[in-house]
């Protein structure tokens, strides 16, 4: 893999579906040289902090994630001190009182520090790490019952708001389409949306209340199409399902994509017998126009 500028800038969240296992794999697909780097459904970041680009949009539809990596920049001594205290509070009566803010009046008046923290704190300390949200919006994991957990892992929070501070990353909120729609040529468009789920597995409540459907992998494929006809270098990563393979396969006259098998341990799940080993999917688009 290429050399990291920082070794110590990595992700400071659980993710299900995060890329720090699969990099090794990825690695040979990213593009040489590139612009501009766009992640539309940022996560935690795992391919963003290995390539660290100099230049970068990322975006997520769920807001609380996006006001994180925010505060990690511009509020950075105030969220380790409120971390730190939260250190005090691995217990399950501290856990779910501290989960049920989110269902009073009094959340709508905590400052953008004080939710990042939760939104930490509750990420390290429920069970498996599994970041969920119910139809309100409501996050509803379970506590996970860790004796030591990472809630404040200062070297790398600081390792991450010196990355934001020095390079030129554009923080954003909403649409994939929304938050790629200035791609130019050059640019590297990465995208890790939710899922594709089997049928018999669509029972899972995502990151954001809104969920992510079909219709919108249908859109994103487009999207993807539009990127590409402008000169951007686009992958995709995605769950290898008939929906998916065949919906990549749906080429154009001068637009194909490869679809590539990656193989993956995932061990968040809310149903232990779904751990384990999965077949992904990596997806690089290409224009075949000669010049």
């Amino acid at each position: 893999m290429r050399k990291k500028q920082n070794l110590i800038l990595q992700p400071v969240l659980k993710w299900a579906g995060g890329k720090r296992q699969l990099l090794a794999q990825l690695e040979k697909y990213f593009p040489d040289k590139f612009t501009k780097y766009y992640e539309p459904f940022i996560g935690g970041g795992a391919v963003l902090f290995h390539l660290q680009p100099k230049k970068a949009v990322i975006n997520d539809y769920n807001e609380d994630l996006i006001n994180l990596y925010k505060c990690i920049k511009d509020n950075l001594e105030e969220l380790i001190d409120k971390l730190k205290y939260y250190e005090t509070k691995n217990d399950s009566e501290s856990f779910y009182k501290i989960r049920g803010i989110d269902r009073t009046e009094e959340y709508k008046k905590w400052t953008s520090v004080e939710r990042a923290a939760r939104l930490i704190y509750l990420n390290r300390t429920c069970y498996n790490g599994l970041f969920r949200m119910n139809s309100a919006g409501q996050f509803n994991s379970p506590y996970g019952f860790y004796k030591n957990p990472c809630i404040c892992n200062e070297p790398v929070l600081r390792a991450m708001s010196k990355y934001f501070n020095e390079n030129d990353i554009e923080f954003r909120t909403g649409d994939f389409e929304e938050a790629c729609k200035d791609a130019s040529k050059g640019s590297f468009v990465y995208l890790d949306p939710p899922y594709d789920q089997y049928d018999e597995q669509l029972n899972f409540v995502g990151y954001t209340k809104e969920g992510f459907t079909r219709d919108d992998q249908t859109r994103l494929k487009k999207m993807c199409d539009k990127l590409i006809e402008k000169g951007c270098y686009v992958m995709i990563s995605n769950s290898k399902t008939p929906f998916i393979v065949n919906l990549y396969s749906d080429t154009t006259k001068y637009i194909t994509y490869t679809i590539n098998t990656v193989n993956a341990r995932r061990n968040i799940n809310s149903n232990a017998k779904k751990r384990g080993d999965v077949e992904e999917v990596l997806i690089i688009g290409k224009l075949d126009i000669e010049e």
